[in-house]
């Protein structure tokens, strides 16, 4: 792909504040969700604030080498209810959230210093482009159900779903043409300008739905904004809740062997899983930006970053981090690889989290109009897994069931639960690709 800024250039101020809105606003919706699923006083606010403490620590351990985002792991969902479930009290279940996070850093970093001793040529063995590209793709159309679904959803109860198809649709439409047929700024920040549209027509809409007083024409929700206490300080600028505040020092003194055995086996397992992520993730931008991310910075940077930038988010958020495929996708369908734009995303981040005004923007925007934008986000994640393994030859019938059962396993959906411990679709289509090809080994791969 050639890129029209590369990971070292540095574009204009003006040019980089878009750059970065643009990249927060692909990855916002995931990152408040996290909270917002979990609950138990997790507030978007810090999560966003966590997101972007910890890709700072991730861009430092990359040497700013890497351009992605890291924002809130759906993945570790399942773990952060058990942290909670098994806690004595609530302030437990904060610090069980921190020290489950530390202990899947640990995980990253006994992973990075393995590669740091032999390499990652045995990764490459044993995950080769069969294996990679079709998982790539299971990221982007695993997600597929997420955006079609947040497309045709209003974010009022009785908004119609067709006005919010319409709001999706021309967001959708308005992205894809600003970076096909857009001009100078316009073709590097089209989901800026895509967002705008989406929510301008919703806006309408809504004016149309209250005139006519007709509730189903009302697709977006402005409680968020309307809530806001601008007598108050707290109306303008908020400090967000904590999670290490919220466990505090009774909290800690709750923790009890028998918990942190239940945080070791809800979290530690995942940890594995979401490596397989990782790996997905840099090999997939690897691809788009034409750097071999696992030699330069290297993948026991990228582990380093990303477990101790987990750990570090999960302190203020309370949610452990992940690479994000909506970073990735936004990388790809902009050409902009610059690392100072995710640099200016993390800072967005924390600003952001601290004004009030701003949040509540944000957490206006429609479902509909973010799930048009997502359509265009995860389908280029799945396109660029395809581009991966185009060269695979398919007519050996080692790639051609190594290939199929990842993409069947992925698209279908399968999910392996082992108590508090959850397997999701794309590391199962993962681990299954792997046990296949090793399975099937006595036929060479090229």
């Amino acid at each position: 792909m050639n890129l029209i800024y590369g990971i070292k250039d540095k574009p204009g101020f003006g040019k980089t504040l878009l750059f970065a809105l643009q990249q927060l606003l692909a990855i916002m919706a995931a990152t408040i969700a996290v909270p917002a699923i979990v609950g138990n006083g997790l507030t978007a606010s810090a999560a966003l604030f966590g997101a972007g403490v910890g890709t700072i620590v991730y861009l430092l351990f990359t040497k700013s080498s890497s351009p992605v985002f890291l924002g809130s792991s759906f993945a570790f969902i399942g773990s952060m209810f058990s942290a909670f479930g098994g806690a004595a009290s609530i302030s437990v279940g904060y610090w069980g959230l921190i020290i489950g996070a530390a202990m899947a850093g640990l995980v990253y970093i006994i992973i990075a210093a393995v590669v740091k001793k032999f390499g990652v040529n045995w990764i490459d063995r044993l995950m080769p482009p069969v294996i990679i590209g079709p998982t790539v793709s299971i990221i982007g159309l695993s997600l597929s159900s997420n955006a079609v679904g947040d497309l045709m959803k209003s974010s009022v109860e009785g908004g119609s779903t067709y006005v919010a198809i319409i709001c999706g649709i021309v967001t959708l439409a308005v992205t894809m043409l600003c970076s096909t047929y857009g001009k100078k700024i316009g073709r590097l920040i089209p989901f800026i300008i895509g967002i705008l549209a989406g929510y301008l027509t919703a806006s309408i809409f809504a004016l149309i739905g209250h005139l006519a007083k007709n509730p189903s024409l009302i697709v977006i929700n402005y409680n968020a904004l309307t809530s806001l206490n601008f007598k108050s300080l707290s109306g303008y600028i908020s400090l967000p809740k904590f999670a290490i505040i919220l466990g505090g020092a009774d909290g800690l003194k709750g923790i009890t062997p028998s918990y942190l055995l239940t945080i070791f086996s809800a979290y530690v397992p995942v940890a594995f899983v979401v490596f397989a992520e990782h790996l997905a993730d840099h090999k997939n931008l690897s691809a788009i930006i034409g750097t071999d991310l696992l030699k330069e910075p290297g993948l026991s940077r990228t582990l380093l970053g990303d477990g101790v930038g987990t750990f570090v988010s999960t302190i203020f958020g309370g949610c452990p981090n992940t690479t994000y495929g909506e970073s990735i996708g936004c990388v790809a369908i902009t050409r902009n690889a610059s690392t100072v734009s995710i640099w200016g995303c993390a800072i967005l981040c924390i600003l952001f989290s601290l004004i009030s005004p701003i949040v509540a923007f944000l957490e206006t925007i429609p479902n509909c109009v973010m799930g048009g934008v997502c359509i265009a986000l995860y389908g280029f994640i799945a396109v660029s897994g395809f581009k991966m393994f185009q060269k695979v030859d398919l007519n050996k019938n080692r790639n051609l069931f190594v290939a199929s059962v990842i993409f069947i396993t992925g698209v279908g959906g399968m999910v392996v639960s082992f108590g508090a411990v959850e397997i999701r679709t794309v590391a199962c289509a993962l681990i299954l690709g792997i046990l296949i090809n090793l399975m099937l080994s006595g036929e060479k791969v090229e």
